[in-house]
C-alpha cells in the first residue's frame, strides 16, 4: 500500500525527487453538468469551490468532463446561454481552454470534454476532437445503442524548454459496457498511431472500474477485437498517494461519508473481481499514461470541500509525473 500521509500542495515533488527535477502535473475533474434538481449542489454554489481547488493545485493541465452550456429560462427576463466553461475561464485567468461540445463545433449547447492548460507553461501545438462511434469524424454521431454522443478531446502541447506530449480526455458512456469497450478501443487506436517516443496521458471519467473489460483492455490484460492496450495506471503506479483509502471517486455529493449500503456495495463489487494489487480501487475517474519518460511520483484523490459542500459528485484526481533529467539539462544549457 502506498504512503497516504497528508502533504501540502506545491511541495509534493520535492519530497522524493531532486530539486532539479521537472514535473508534468495533471488533474481530471468531472464537473457534474447543471441540473434543475441540484438545489444546494447547483453550479452557482459550486463554481467557486471548483476554481479554488484548481488554483490551489495549479496543475499544468486540467481535463474536465460534463462541463456544458446551460440555456437559461428563469428568470423570464434573462435569455441566452450561461456556460460552466466560461465561468471557469473567468475564475482561472492563468489557463486557456480547448475543446468542442459533443454536438460538434457548430452547436456548443451541450457537454464538453474541455482541456484547460497553463497559459504560461504549456504551448498548444495541435488539438482536436473525435466521436466514439463508427463514424469518429462525424459530429454528434453515436453507435452501439448509446443515448447521447461520446467524445474524446486531445491536445498536443510543449512544456518549455521542449518536452512534447499529448493528453487525451474523455467521458465514456455511462450505461453501455459495449460502448465503453468500443470507445476505449477507438481512443487506444488513436494513441497507437502516435510516435512511440511521444509521451501520452489519457484521462477522464470512464464510468467503470479498471478491472472491467474496458479497463483490462487498456491496461493490456485482455483483448478487444484481437488487440491489446499498452497503457499504465498512474494511481496504482505512483510512488506515493494521498487519500489512498478512497476506493471510489464518484460519491454523489456525499463526500467521504459511506452508508452501510455503500460499504456492502463496495465489498460485493470487490468480491466479484480479481483485483490486481496495484488497482485495488473502484475509481471511475482515471489517469493512464504511455511513455518511458513519464514516471508517476504522486497521486491524490482530492477530497477538498467547503463546510461539507463538495465541488462535484466526483472527486478530482491529481497526478504528478516526474520528467527525465535530460529535459533539465537542456534547460540549463539554454540558460
Amino acid at each position: 500500500m502506498a504512503d497516504t500521509e497528508p502533504e501540502s500542495a506545491g511541495t509534493r515533488l520535492s519530497d522524493y525527487a531532486s530539486s532539479a527535477s521537472m514535473s508534468l502535473t495533471i488533474m481530471t475533474f468531472n464537473l457534474h453538468r447543471e441540473r434543475s434538481t441540484d438545489g444546494p449542489n447547483s453550479w452557482e454554489h459550486r463554481k467557486d469551490i471548483c476554481a479554488s481547488i484548481i488554483n490551489k493545485f495549479s496543475p499544468l493541465l486540467v481535463c474536465t468532463q460534463e462541463a456544458q452550456y446551460v440555456t437559461l429560462s428563469k428568470p423570464s427576463n434573462v435569455t441566452g446561454l450561461k456556460s460552466q466553461l466560461d465561468d471557469l475561464a473567468h475564475l482561472l485567468p492563468g489557463y486557456e481552454q480547448f475543446g468542442v461540445s459533443r454536438k460538434g463545433p457548430d452547436d456548443p449547447n451541450d457537454e464538453h470534454c474541455a482541456i484547460f492548460y497553463s497559459r504560461d507553461k504549456v504551448e498548444k501545438m495541435d488539438g482536436g476532437t473525435f466521436w466514439l462511434s463508427e463514424s469518429p469524424s462525424v459530429p454528434a454521431s453515436s453507435s452501439w445503442s448509446t443515448e447521447v454522443p461520446a467524445i474524446a478531446t486531445w491536445l498536443k502541447g510543449v512544456q518549455p524548454p521542449g518536452f512534447a506530449f499529448q493528453v487525451v480526455n474523455t467521458n465514456l458512456d455511462h450505461k453501455s459496457s459495449k460502448a465503453r469497450r468500443r470507445g476505449a478501443l477507438l481512443i487506444w487506436q488513436h494513441i497507437a498511431t502516435l510516435p512511440p517516443s511521444l509521451p501520452v496521458v489519457f484521462c477522464g471519467t470512464f464510468n467503470t472500474v479498471k478491472e472491467s473489460t474496458a479497463g483490462r483492455f487498456l491496461l493490456g490484460r485482455s483483448q478487444e477485437h484481437g488487440l491489446s492496450g499498452d497503457l499504465r495506471d498512474a494511481w496504482g503506479g505512483s510512488r506515493r498517494r494521498r487519500n489512498g483509502g478512497m476506493v471510489y471517486t464518484q460519491h454523489g455529493f456525499k463526500g467521504e461519508k459511506q452508508t452501510a449500503k455503500d460499504i456492502l456495495k463496495l465489498v460485493f463489487m470487490a468480491l466479484c473481481m480479481c483485483f490486481d494489487r496495484q488497482n485495488q480501487d473502484l475509481h471511475v475517474d482515471w489517469v493512464l499514461y504511455r511513455g518511458r519518460t513519464l514516471a508517476p511520483v504522486f497521486s491524490e484523490v482530492v477530497v477538498d470541500n467547503s463546510h461539507g459542500h463538495y465541488p462535484s459528485d466526483h472527486f478530482p484526481l491529481y497526478v504528478e509525473f516526474q520528467l527525465p533529467r535530460s529535459v533539465v539539462r537542456i534547460e540549463e544549457e539554454l540558460n
